[in-house]
């Protein structure tokens, strides 16, 4: 089953206000393990699969027999433009937001998944994924520390939003396991602008600095950490940290958000040590790149007529729409 990757077209939001984004032309090709698709913008910095040092990952990178890992390297060229692709649709509900904690290896904030409130459906999903928790993966350096990378190209950081499928599971520990079980959104995060949402939890970040420490957040909207286009590719791949199972829907934006340095900076400044035990700065957190290995497209109706490694990108044949509920 091959990945498409997908460019949004227009937001929407629960008053039905439509706001018309410019969609980007044809359809990217991606040939790096799946068909991951990101878009990259500014300078970026070439990264090595021996960059990523991380403790996590001292034993084998991938998962014995494992065929659809994750993260890969996208390119462009290689991707295939899926003009059946549905909208994606996006509910959060900020209420839902419970807390953020430091987890060792990134910092993460947790969601009530207990109903249907927040969470995706539509795009390369056939059932609605409720909202788990979002991370995020980052670098020593801004040279390097997102996961997934295009044409080689890396950007400082990498944001996930973890969501599980609800009408296939019980709940997110059956859903990992599972056959699509779960669909992540990645968003590449470059340095610009001070990003004024995402200063509401770097300002609890010295609250959780040792592993295992957790603080409330209040409401957060997780949307406002998506892109204002929403265009995307889509691919079929794992969790990028254990237990690495290939029960993941990947939809990655292909254009980035943007973040001020102090703000990168302050993911920094975490440690992936508890109280009492020397100190590990929580940096380069990202797993190394995994091969594409021979994968079969998936909803092309010409897939039988082109190689085996090329990607269905799905390109805005269909607008991504995203609805948002006030919190509370």
């Amino acid at each position: 089953m091959l990945g498409t990757l997908v460019l949004g077209r227009s937001l929407q939001n629960a008053s039905g206000f439509s706001i018309s984004v410019t969609q980007l032309w044809g359809a990217p090709r991606c040939h790096p393990r799946r068909a991951e698709r990101c878009h990259s913008q500014g300078p970026c910095a070439q990264r090595n699969q021996s960059d990523a040092w991380h403790p996590l990952w001292k034993g084998p990178a991938s998962v014995p027999g494992g065929t659809r890992q994750s993260p890969v390297n996208i390119r462009w060229r290689d991707s295939v433009y899926d003009p059946q692709l549905q909208p994606l649709r996006v509910s959060y509900a900020a209420a839902s937001c419970l807390h953020v904690w430091n987890t060792g290896y990134f910092f993460q904030v947790e969601f009530d998944d207990s109903a249907e409130e927040s969470g995706i459906r539509g795009g390369p999903l056939e059932n609605h994924y409720r909202l788990k928790q979002f991370h995020f993966h980052w670098g020593a350096t801004d040279e390097r520390g997102s996961e997934h990378t295009v044409d080689g190209r890396v950007y400082p950081a990498e944001l996930h939003l973890v969501h599980w499928n609800s009408v296939k599971y019980r709940n997110y520990k059956e859903a990992v396991m599972g056959e699509n079980g779960v669909a992540v959104i990645g968003v590449f995060i470059k340095l610009g602008a001070r990003h004024e949402e995402l200063q509401k939890l770097v300002r609890v970040l010295p609250e959780i600095k040792l592993k295992g420490a957790r603080a409330a957040v209040g409401p957060f909207q997780p949307s406002c950490l998506l892109p204002a286009c929403r265009d995307y590719w889509t691919y079929p791949g794992s969790l990028t940290t254990p237990p690495l199972s290939e029960s993941v829907t990947w939809i990655v934006q292909k254009r980035p958000i943007e973040v001020a340095q102090d703000q990168l900076a302050a993911f920094r400044t975490l440690l992936s040590s508890a109280l009492g035990e020397e100190e590990r700065s929580m940096v380069d957190n990202y797993r190394p790149l995994q091969p594409l290995m021979n994968r079969e497209r998936d909803g092309d109706p010409h897939a039988s007529s082109r190689p085996p490694d090329s990607w269905m990108s799905r390109c805005p044949g269909a607008a991504v729409t995203y609805d948002h509920k006030p919190a509370g």
